[in-house]
């Protein structure tokens, strides 16, 4: 595999840009050292880097890539919105389209404010629920790993330097399917708690009785919920988590899949909240999202054609066939070759992740490199094994051959050392406090 434009490309990054990614996702730090270091193009299910390497892509643009790179009617539906004029001086028909379609899928949202991602949008909610309550805290999952890059959420991670105490004191964390440690919060702060944001799923089902626990505690209380549906929107349900699991909550997130990968994000809610941030309200108005770049018109498009998608076709159904055929394939192959104590398949069939740990059974980020360090060199690109409507049985059959082979090399590494077989430093968690 040739790497020396990424090599040379790499070196002009990180003087140019922190970090030398615009993503901690996407960092050199989250990749083997002789991983791709800069995709170029690609095509459905596949990407090729700036030395000529082809991969099968999975987790595409941080998940937001759901129909596959470059699909079609995706592509050309925005590009001739861009022909047309990407922003003006006042609104375009496309925001009110886009807004139609969006609120049409989700029955608890009355109204819809767009922006670029998803750190807008869920910031803006916070900032709404505590116009609408009068209260300061937020009561966050801290089992749900990123929120916001906002100083509310982001206080509480490793990496919260720059973040003043007082402004961290004012969220407060509960653990994902414990309505008793929720409960805590509540009553260790009565009348305080102005919402409680969290993902309705994860990687973790939840427990029965559990969401509408929530939201009784919500009401109970006088608290809002808001439901991150960054990943689980377009994934789970074309309505959200939230169509699958029954809860409605009071304002709730999308973005990623929304738009196939253009940057597009949005907060729906009821329309006596989200008016606090229009002109028909007689309380003190909220600045809530006014964003240049928000009615941008190709996004919008892709957004209007992407939807249409989802509706011709069973995008939701195929995500969850071909994860389940994925989860399947590798599973029986690390059952195979006896390292499935050590090698996990974790997660919703829309939204697969993996588990790599050590000899010992402990998560492991040596064994996490090695293992895409191998993936890589068999033409697998997987942070996660996060698939799109582009994957299909080529794909997975693909797939699970390549990960047959390093898991071969991580049954050695088990026995022999996971050092023998590491090439270069160990991948790091993307939130720490030291580089």
């Amino acid at each position: 595999m040739r790497l020396n434009r990424s090599v040379e490309l790499r070196n002009r990054a990180h003087e140019l840009i922190p970090g030398g990614a615009h993503t901690y996702a996407k960092g050199d730090d989250q990749y083997p050292e002789d991983a791709p270091g800069f995709i170029e193009r690609g095509s459905g299910a596949r990407v090729w880097d700036i030395d000529g390497n082809e991969f099968i892509e999975y987790g595409a643009g941080l998940r937001s890539v759901t129909l596959g790179h470059g699909y079609p009617s995706v592509a050309e539906a925005a590009a001739r919105a861009m022909r047309g004029g990407t922003n003006f001086v006042r609104p375009g028909p496309l925001e009110v389209e886009m807004a139609e379609q969006l609120l049409s899928l989700v029955p608890a949202a009355d109204m819809v404010k767009f922006a670029k991602n998803g750190s807008d949008v869920t910031t803006a909610a916070v900032k709404l629920a505590r116009a609408f309550t009068g209260r300061d805290l937020v009561a966050m999952c801290a089992d749900h790993p990123l929120l916001s890059t906002d100083d509310w959420f982001i206080s509480a991670t490793p990496m919260n330097a720059g973040i003043p105490p007082a402004v961290a004191s004012l969220s407060l964390r509960f653990r994902y399917n414990d309505l008793d440690d929720l409960a805590r919060i509540f009553s260790e702060n009565p009348g305080r708690v102005a919402c409680v944001i969290m993902e309705a799923a994860t990687a973790v089902e939840p427990e029965a009785g559990y969401l509408p626990g929530v939201k009784d505690l919500c009401r109970a209380n006088g608290a809002l919920l808001v439901l991150d549906e960054m990943i689980t929107g377009f994934r789970w349900h074309l309505g959200g988590a939230q169509a699958v699991y029954g809860i409605e909550p009071d304002l709730s997130t999308f973005g990623k899949g929304i738009a196939n990968g253009f940057a597009l994000s949005a907060l729906v809610g009821r329309r006596e909240i989200m008016e606090l941030g229009g002109l028909r309200t007689d309380r003190d108005r909220v600045f809530l999202l006014s964003t240049t770049h928000g009615g941008e018109t190709c996004a919008l498009a892709a957004g209007v054609a992407t939807i249409s998608e989802y509706q011709k076709r069973d995008v939701i159904g195929h995500l969850h066939r071909t994860g389940e055929a994925l989860r399947q394939g590798i599973t029986e192959t690390a059952q195979r070759l006896g390292v499935d104590p050590y090698f996990r398949v974790l997660g919703h069939p829309a939204n697969l992740v993996y588990a790599t740990c050590d000899q010992d059974g402990n998560r492991s980020q040596p064994f996490r490199t090695l293992f895409l360090q191998e993936t890589i060199q068999r033409g697998l690109l997987m942070p996660s094994l996060v698939v799109s409507f582009s994957h299909g049985p080529d794909e997975v059959r693909e797939t699970v051959d390549g990960v047959a082979g390093a898991l071969q090399v991580y049954r050695r590494a088990l026995d022999e050392g996971v050092e023998t077989y590491l090439v270069g430093r160990s991948v790091k968690p993307a939130l720490r406090r030291h580089a």
